[in-house]
């Protein structure tokens, strides 16, 4: 099975589960489903950010500082949490990652980009053999150098529009909830991102 034939529970506006579709369809037809973003840093508190290969269904050859996908029909946030994060990473046996907010996600796009996005933190103390058909390059980053290369690379809007909220939660204001665009344009430099 292709990813684009996954099944994922399609939702409304406060989350609530409404139908299902597959994966390629919820893209092509903008219809709101759920995702999760993992924070994954090493034991030196380095940050993993990483690039999507070409091939990916959804911003292709971007960059990334979370691991991480859509939320499988019938899943829990949690259950999917751990199991993109040791799929994307490439390792097994990682703590269960530990859930800090929930947002909306709304971006640009033609059909229109929506989903739920729960945030995540994980520390991998593994070594890391990320899957080759999800992940081009990778590193584990130093907070001060990710910071410079939002401003030098493309990055994937939604992932940006979570970190720009998990920078908010951990300095105390407000990170979640529903509302508020995500964005969908440009991270970074370089263009607009489009979902594929």
């Amino acid at each position: 099975m292709s990813s684009a034939d996954e099944i994922l529970d399609v939702v409304d506006a406060a989350d609530r589960v409404v139908g299902q579709a597959p994966r390629g369809e919820a893209y092509a037809r903008g219809l709101r489903h759920r995702c999760v973003f993992i924070q994954a840093k090493d034991a030196q508190g380095r940050v993993f950010v990483h690039r999507r290969t070409p091939g990916k269904l959804v911003f292709p050859s971007l960059y990334d500082m979370f691991v991480g996908g859509v939320v499988g029909a019938g899943e829990s946030y949690g259950e999917a949490a751990l199991r993109e994060a040791e799929e994307e990473l490439g390792v097994s046996g990682l703590p269960a990652p530990e859930p800090l907010f929930k947002f909306l996600y709304e971006g640009g796009g033609s059909p229109r980009q929506s989903w739920w996005s729960y945030v995540y933190e994980v520390r991998c103390e593994l070594p890391v053999r990320p899957q080759a058909e999800e992940v081009a390059w990778h590193a584990f980053l130093p907070e001060e150098e990710l910071e410079r290369r939002i401003g030098e690379w493309t990055w994937v809007p939604d992932g940006l529009a979570a970190y720009e909220r998990l920078k908010a939660f951990r300095s105390g204001g407000s990170a979640g909830g529903a509302g508020g665009s995500g964005g969908g344009g440009t991270r970074g430099r370089g263009g607009t991102a489009e979902r594929a």
